[in-house]
């Protein structure tokens, strides 16, 4: 220490009472962390090891003890953190046993020998290299004392450089400027990391950097509350993460601490719910799944149709613009082995959604028959066309145009994306309607039931609105 020209004398030592001494031995006693009791209670660090060492609570021979258990553990294949954890040691400790780097009052001193010197911007060789001064602000190769995570992060180099400028008595957006970065990085930087005495001290700033970076941290929904109470009783109604996220701005717009991202929902059902709370959350889902699993493309449907019919593009053109309401997709869903289905119908600028009941067979007849009951309640602004893919139970489409005054054009073959409203909405009502069921037992009245209450979600190409919002503003009288 003397040969690297540092000097071990203290100035104007700070006195400290009987009762801060006997606080802070019966802490370290509980918590056998000198480094954390030192910082609760303000006391030097210095003088707390000394202090425990007197009371036999933790020596030179226990710090030791646990840098050996810790190292073993390392060894073994044991992860930092969780080695750290276990011993009860700072992170910043564990990082610096695990990179051989001692520490001391004035800096640290790494395995090559060189010396780091906190207050003096001083990189030390060993006594057998000269000695090394740096002017202020000097770029220095720091990449070997501390790594660079990512450029996201403010780095050791950077945090350096900054002192240095706020010590010149730059303003922050000058320090923002010259560092390349954005004026509230410097802001919130000067403001987590300045020490009460009002010093900001870059290596201190570093560590804690690093350290509120470590992982696990608590989950929002983990906590009871009116979020949470919030988000389960959306997912009851079979309401989707993304619709749940969207909505609660509109419902609470002025409550920050009623908000929460889709992904968010989905890992407080997929990864940190568990038993009987992750059984019931995951069968709110829309799919019902335990598990993500990786999206696959829709399988090829087989053209059936060969009767006359009028191909989708010949269709208006103002169909595409999804302005002019009145414009419906349509298709069957089918139940077990293909001998039931529900004719679903939805309506392409509202996505507002008509069920058509099906109790026996679902040939053309029966379909044609099913939708004109379906629709004809509605408005003539509300019936304009109907598109449909090329299966045959749409052979009576002329009959059914006689019917309800409602031309029909047919998608092209294996093009299902071309009434792809309807087939987002077969997928959505595949939670009320499953694979495999007879559709034969539900009931017309059970049909409206799920129409409505399918009407009632609110949906992202909508701005968040219901399709009953939107159809129940069509019909309001101007």
């Amino acid at each position: 220490m003397k040969q690297a020209g540092l000097s071990t004398s203290r100035s104007s030592p700070r006195k400290y009472s009987d009762e801060e001494k006997a606080r802070f031995v019966a802490r370290v006693a509980q918590v056998r962390n000198v480094s954390k009791v030192s910082r609760e209670l303000g006391i030097n660090r210095v003088t707390g090891y000394a202090w425990a060492h007197r009371a036999g609570i933790f020596t030179s021979d226990d710090a030791n003890e646990r840098k050996t258990k810790f190292l073993g553990l390392r060894a073994d294949g044991v992860p930092r953190a969780d080695a750290a954890r276990q011993l009860g040691i700072e992170q910043h400790q564990a990082m610096d046993w695990d990179r051989g780097i001692r520490s001391f009052a004035k800096g640290r001193i790494y395995p090559d020998g060189k010396v780091v010197i906190y207050k003096q911007d001083e990189i030390l060789a060993n006594v057998r290299r000269p000695r090394t001064t740096w002017a202020q602000g000097e770029h220095i190769r720091l990449d070997r004392v501390e790594q660079v995570i990512d450029a996201r992060y403010l780095s050791l180099r950077e945090r350096e450089h900054l002192k240095d400028l706020s010590a010149q008595g730059l303003s922050i957006r000058k320090i923002a400027s010259q560092l390349g970065r954005a004026p509230s990085t410097i802001s919130r930087e000067l403001k987590r990391n300045t020490t009460e005495r009002g010093h900001y001290l870059p290596h201190t700033a570093h560590r804690l950097s690093v350290k509120r970076r470590f992982r696990p941290k608590t989950v929002k929904l983990a906590t009871p509350g009116a979020l949470r109470d919030y988000v389960t009783a959306k997912l009851e109604k079979r309401w989707s993460p993304e619709q749940i996220a969207h909505r609660l701005r509109k419902d609470h717009p002025d409550e920050m601490e009623m908000r929460v991202c889709a992904e968010t929902i989905y890992q407080a059902i997929y990864v940190h719910a568990k038993g009987e709370l992750k059984r019931e959350l995951t069968a709110s889902l829309r799919r019902g799944r335990k598990r993500r699993k990786p999206r696959k493309t829709a399988e090829q449907r087989t053209p059936r149709f060969v009767d006359e019919m009028v191909p989708i593009s010949e269709r208006p053109n103002d169909v595409d613009d999804r302005v002019l309401p009145g414009h419906w997709e349509g298709d069957l869903i089918a139940g077990t082995q293909n001998r039931s289905a529900v004719a679903t119908l939805v309506e392409r600028s509202t996505r507002y959604v008509v069920l058509g009941h099906l109790p026996g067979d679902h040939g053309a007849d029966f379909v044609r028959e099913s939708l004109v009951r379906a629709l004809r309640p509605l408005p003539e602004q509300l019936r304009r066309t109907l598109t449909w893919d090329q299966g045959a139970e749409m052979a009576e489409h002329k009959a059914f145009t006689v019917a309800t005054d409602m031309d029909v054009y047919f998608c092209d073959p294996g093009s299902p994306w071309q009434r792809g409203t309807n087939e987002n909405t077969n997928g959505l009502l595949r939670q009320y309607l499953p694979k495999g069921a007879d559709l034969r037992q539900y009931t017309s009245e059970q049909l409206a039931m799920i129409a409505e209450e399918l009407n009632g979600r609110p949906r992202k190409s909508l701005g968040w609105d219901t399709p009953a919002e939107r159809i129940a503003a069509l019909l309001e009288p101007a």
